[in-house]
């Protein structure tokens, strides 16, 4: 199976390689320096303490991931988790995010968990497509609130149902595995 969990030491400098041109040669992520293998290795960890991490490989090659943490540190938001999915360029158009989150979004179901958020920046119609594909539907927009790549970029906000409300909600379990 081309889909597993990821592990900090061995995934961490090659989810770093997948992300790095989401940093560099675009404006799909926001930050401004492409973590190294250490910090993505920490990010891992970190996600996968909670919530969930997976790696799509090819060949023995990461060639893309998905990854889930919480929505926001209030302890309301705990049924809500945020996504999101990269893929390396080489990659692309080769329903690779589509797996991801095939594999990605029924973890979190398993959580307990209600909603599934991502942040889109836009433009960015592949990721919109993919997104509402799995029935994600916008909620917001956040105008003209990053400045990357020389332009000012709109993030979208999508939202996904992974489970219907109880009252109360069962609680959020931990980590689920594949």
């Amino acid at each position: 199976m081309p889909i597993r969990h990821a592990d900090p030491e061995r995934d961490g400098a090659a989810c770093a390689a997948v992300y790095a041109p989401a940093v560099i040669d675009g404006y799909a992520s926001f930050e401004a320096v492409a973590p190294g293998a250490e910090d993505m290795a920490a990010r891992i960890a970190s996600a996968s303490s909670t919530h969930a991490w997976v790696v799509h490989e090819d060949g023995g090659r990461v060639t893309g991931y998905a990854y889930a943490g919480p929505h926001h540190v209030r302890a309301a938001y705990r049924w809500a988790a945020a996504v999101a999915v990269y893929v390396h360029p080489d990659h692309h158009r080769r329903g690779i995010g589509r797996e991801l989150y095939g594999a990605l979004l029924p973890l979190l179901t398993r959580q307990n968990l209600r909603w599934a958020c991502a942040g889109i920046t836009l433009p960015n119609p592949a990721s919109v497509a993919l997104h509402e594909s799995f029935g994600f539907a916008p909620v917001a927009v956040y105008s003209q609130i990053g400045f990357k790549a020389g332009a000012w970029h709109d993030v979208g906000w999508w939202q996904l149902e992974l489970g219907s409300a109880g009252t109360p909600p069962s609680e959020p379990l931990g980590p689920q595995r594949l």
